[in-house]
């Protein structure tokens, strides 16, 4: 029976971050459909397979600081690759090189939100 209560390991937040992607010497900015502490769910107008190795730079808000917010840089690989209707791509992203002290900071980031 569904609760309708996140049941994964790492919860996701449906939340847009800045997110910087760079790949082979170009950089895409964008914004996640939702994030966890494993991953990200993003578009990009240009198609990466999966399996591409990517670097990842996020920008979490902190709650109350009104220009500060925490950078999260780490290392990741496109998981899947889809098209999108309205142009452009969805990709899911895997963090497979992430330090534990900024998997912290994302973890610590979505908690904010949860129930």
């Amino acid at each position: 029976m569904l609760t309708g209560k996140e049941r994964r390991l790492h919860p996701r937040l449906d939340h847009k971050l800045p997110l910087n992607v760079a790949v082979n010497g170009y950089d895409f900015s964008t914004s996640t459909h939702n994030i966890s502490s494993v991953g990200a769910y993003c578009h990009l107008d240009k198609y990466m397979p999966p399996f591409t190795k990517i670097s990842i730079k996020l920008s979490l808000p902190n709650k109350g600081k009104v220009h500060k917010n925490t950078i999260v840089e780490c290392k990741g690989v496109v998981v899947r690759s889809e098209d999108e209707a309205r142009g452009g791509f969805n990709i899911a992203i895997f963090f497979n090189r992430l330090a534990d002290c900024q998997r912290k900071k994302i973890a610590q980031y979505i908690s904010q939100f949860l129930p």
